[in-house]
């Protein structure tokens, strides 16, 4: 076999560095890009934030004429300082007003943390503070608090009531299981009302036990929350008034009854903290027409160090390769983050100028639309418009919206035409909000009334949608 050198030529794709940068940034939401920055802003000195109150100064100073400055400098040289028998009002603060200064009048320094620390209180440490105050033997606590460990965030025993005490007589000696009974009751006589059940009838007739014994229907609701329940979530009226022995308006009551109480009563122990999304683009209607416009703040303001830009100009001759190097990825971020907010404006406002009628109308009047058609108005491929979509928001007068709730398929209509998916949800949740409570239209009966509208549509299509929006079947919104 010989060897030897060919030399042929071909042309294929290649990824820069700047390139990858510039698509990562386009697929990151507002909360990622800022965390991504401040890691750059870590690792690169030569990139920094511009300050704003510097920017404010500075424009302050442009606009102020100069005899204005002149006159503002000779009146602070004569500016004197008040004696301290002046106006109450001119009174200045030191550092020990501030430190006598509390919000609720109390001088204790523990009393305003202890306020805050409630509020993110758990279930356990709620449960644990009722225990610890209890007058039970410590051998009872011990079996409370077994019991409290292995509750879930809804208040519910996580385990059987056999498998914990198994587990516990590993631990104690002699225990009986009549004493795991007997900490099930001291736990679930504790507050709030339903907590340590060991599933949801119970809870409930936890709480219908806690009521006051003249509550109306109160009765009626435990007999139906410890046997029966399954027959109300299936909406049986006839059979649950031959069990209970009642009439309609009695069930009513009871079913008034049992919906006034808390399925979850452990839910409102330490709660998740709420994220506040915050908008890409605000869309406003300016003379006739719908505009976007950036939010300035979800933008970053970036700029070079100009003190080590400066020392690189200076000293470049003898050497600084890596401050060099710093410069040019500190310049390639400020653009490629430049860049991706401008891709978003352009995306934004092509899907604004496709779809006027719904910030006219509302959903109802939402248009089909395709990643394509937004692609080729911009001029970038589908994938960019993916990116550009994803994780990124728009505020309009009809509220905060992804940009991806504005793209969805299409049903053809009687007519030739399209209706969009959005849209034939928001009438589907028109008709049921319309409907009989005590006939509730069936998906086909929904079918039939969207083939009036002219749009053709299968009783499963109509199945999926209502599904999607977390509404119940017909036999499930009949009301008592």
């Amino acid at each position: 076999m010989k060897h030897s050198l060919q030399l042929k030529l071909g042309q294929h794709l290649t990824l820069t560095p700047q390139l990858q940068q510039s698509i990562r940034l386009l697929q990151l939401s507002t909360l990622e890009l800022n965390q991504e920055l401040e890691l750059m802003l870590q690792d690169n000195p030569l990139l920094e934030r511009e300050d704003e109150n510097e920017d404010e100064a500075r424009q302050a100073e442009v606009d102020t004429p100069p005899e204005h400055t002149a006159e503002a400098e000779t009146h602070s040289s004569e500016t004197t300082v008040p004696d301290s028998n002046d106006n109450e009002s001119a009174t200045t603060l030191d550092d020990s007003d501030w430190n006598d200064y509390s919000p609720s009048g109390n001088d204790d320094e523990d009393s305003e943390y202890a306020q805050g620390s409630g509020a993110c209180e758990t279930l356990r440490e709620h449960l644990l503070n009722q225990l610890i105050v209890s007058p039970l033997t410590l051998r009872d606590r011990t079996l409370v608090a077994a019991l409290i460990d292995d509750l879930d965030d809804s208040g519910f025993l996580s385990q059987p009531l056999e498998d914990i005490t198994a587990s516990l007589q590993a631990e104690l000696e002699d225990l009986e299981p009549e004493e795991v009974d007997t900490a099930l009751k001291h736990l679930q006589n504790m507050e709030p009302t339903g907590v340590g059940a060991r599933d949801l009838a119970e809870c409930l007739t936890l709480q219908l036990r806690a009521l006051p014994a003249d509550t109306p229907a109160r009765d009626a609701a435990m007999r139906l929350t410890a046997r029966h329940l399954d027959l109300l979530a299936a909406r049986d009226v006839g059979k649950l008034k031959k069990l209970l022995g009642i009439d309609d308006a009695m069930l009513r009551a009871v079913r008034a009854l049992i919906l006034s109480l808390n399925p979850r009563p452990g839910a409102a122990f330490g709660a998740d903290e709420t994220h506040y999304v915050i908008p890409d683009v605000y869309v406003r209607k300016i003379k006739g027409m719908w505009v976007a416009s950036l939010n300035p703040d979800a933008m970053p303001k970036l700029r070079v160090n100009r003190v080590y830009a400066d020392i690189l100009s200076r000293h470049r001759e003898s050497g600084g390769g890596q401050l060099a190097s710093q410069l040019q990825e500190a310049r390639w971020l400020i653009k490629n983050v430049q860049q991706r907010f401008d891709t978003i404006l352009r995306v934004s406002q092509a899907i604004v100028d496709r779809q006027k009628q719904f910030l006219e109308h509302g959903e109802v009047a939402m248009r089909p639309l395709v990643l394509r058609e937004i692609a080729d108005v911009v001029e970038l491929h589908e994938s960019t418009i993916s990116r550009v979509t994803t994780q990124k928001y728009m505020m309009t007068p009809r509220g905060l919206y992804e940009l991806k709730y504005f793209f969805g398929s299409h049903v053809s209509t009687e007519s030739g035409g399209a209706c969009s998916s959005t849209a034939i949800r928001a009438l589907i949740k028109q008709l049921i909000a319309a409907e009989n409570g005590k006939k509730p239209l069936s998906d086909g009966q929904l079918a039939d009334l969207l083939g009036q509208q002219g749009i053709v549509v299968a009783r499963r299509t109509v199945a999926k949608y209502r599904e999607s929006m977390q509404i119940a079947p017909a036999n499930m919104r009949r009301t008592l």
